[in-house]
């Protein structure tokens, strides 16, 4: 497994729309930022984004519409593999307490219940 290429704040707010729509165009892209910089620049990071593998483009009449290259679980779990290898020494264990921990008075019975059943489920299965 390779590690994700770091993004920058605008790159990864820019992904962030992107994947919460499933394709955009620069304009809508720009719409939905919170604190845009200059039209050109939102297309001159499209286009970096390009360059690095994480957008692709298709023509749509006289625009761009950008579509990920990777399904959101698919980088969302590149991401969390790699968190879990840099920061919690490859351990699942390390992750969920580091969870409960800084989550414990937001969780719900019914989280916690649904926790207590993925964990009796992964004892069953022997993971």
């Amino acid at each position: 497994m390779t590690a994700p290429t770091p993004f920058s704040k605008r790159e990864r707010e820019i992904m962030d729309i992107v994947y919460r729509l499933g394709s955009a165009t620069a304009a809508v892209i720009h719409r939905e930022m919170s604190s845009p910089p200059s039209y050109s620049a939102v297309r001159s990071t499209l286009a970096v984004l390009e360059e690095k593998g994480h957008l692709r483009h298709e023509h749509q009449g006289n625009r761009y519409v950008y579509h990920p290259v990777e399904s959101a679980e698919t980088a969302g779990q590149s991401a969390l593999d790699h968190l879990v290898d840099t920061f919690f020494e490859n351990s699942a264990a390390n992750v969920v307490a580091a969870l409960l921990e800084s989550r414990a008075s937001q969780l719900s019975v019914r989280e916690l219940d649904e926790l207590t059943e993925l964990i009796d489920r992964a004892r069953e299965e022997g993971r």
